[in-house]
């Protein structure tokens, strides 16, 4: 006969066994909805950010119709944290990584691991410098930051002076879209950039960063932000001057930037399709696991938006 007591041993060890089981990644005790399914990784920098939200659900949309069972890891834009996901990520087993990089310098001592353990891996709008990945995804950045200058150049007038807002150092898309804008920018010599400075794609830093640097350069005409979070935060700290006295140009096309531009307080933006990219490194994950061959670089083209096109985009 088994007592009341054994009974609840019985069910204190079942719930026991099932935890164990979540911890370690096992698909068993209703832990996971796809446990047949082959397991994908998705690191992604950080989910604070309109941008990487899009890539996100872009990536879990294509997941849900390929039967693929998607994990997300939010790295909070910290290196050292990505760097614990991905060896998580390989210690549970993933048929392959996708990674987001928070740093491409740092990513790249825990890709490496990936790849010399046959964990294909697929980055995903920022490289990992010096790591041959099975496949690259991103926005043409530099061909964006080229799009961007010769737009502000003519916004301008060709003439002025221009701060510009760099994103995360180390990420290949400041990298990129840095070197876009400013050897552009060189061709117009009546421009002249007079302040760099990181606000880390961030719209709160972005305010502040911008509000420092206007004391010390209250006659800049122009301001390029490296994503559309940091050019609203320049917007806020530009007040009512935003978009008449200081033209701000941003990039990534997300919603609330195109918000601005029909409202005239943002110049432009550069606009990406962060669905397609996680659509298109969940395609690459899924190929790479069937034994395909992919595109080893895939270039998704960016488009200038400025008010007279702005309602093409919404």
């Amino acid at each position: 006969m088994i007592t009341l007591g054994m009974k609840k041993l019985i069910r204190t060890s079942l719930s026991l066994v099932c935890a164990i089981a979540v911890a370690i990644g096992v698909g068993a005790c209703g832990a996971s909805s796809s446990s047949g399914s082959d397991k994908v990784a998705i690191l992604i920098s950080t989910l604070n950010n309109p941008f990487f939200v899009d890539l996100r659900d872009g990536a879990q949309q294509e997941a849900k119709k390929l039967g693929i069972n998607l994990q997300v890891s939010d790295a909070q834009n910290d290196s050292t944290t990505q760097q614990n996901q991905a060896q998580n990520a390989q210690s549970q087993g993933v048929k392959a990584v996708i990674i987001n990089p928070v740093d491409s310098d740092a990513a790249a001592p825990a890709v490496a691991s990936l790849l010399s353990s046959s964990v294909p891996v697929i980055s995903v709008d920022r490289s990992v410098t010096g790591e041959d990945v099975n496949a690259h995804i991103a926005s043409d950045n530099v061909a964006g930051g080229a799009q961007a200058a010769r737009e502000l150049a003519k916004g301008l007038g060709d003439k002025g002076k221009v701060i510009i807002l760099q994103g995360t150092p180390g990420a290949a898309s400041t990298r990129d879209r840095g070197k876009g804008f400013k050897d552009e920018i060189k061709k117009h010599p009546g421009i002249k950039v007079v302040a760099e400075q990181t606000a880390n794609f961030d719209r709160a830093e972005a305010l502040n960063v911008t509000s420092n640097l206007l004391q010390s350069h209250s006659d800049v005409a122009g301001i390029y932000a490296e994503n559309d979070e940091m050019a609203l935060g320049a917007i806020q700290a530009l007040g009512s001057q935003a978009g008449k006295k200081v033209k701000v140009f941003g990039f990534d096309g997300t919603a609330d930037g195109l918000k601005a531009v029909k409202k005239g307080t943002l110049m432009g933006t550069i606009a990406q399709q962060p669905k397609e990219l996680g659509k298109r490194a969940v395609d690459a994950a899924y190929n790479l696991i069937k034994g395909k061959r992919v595109p080893k670089i895939q270039s998704i083209a960016v488009k200038t938006v400025i008010k007279d096109n702005v309602a093409k985009f919404d």
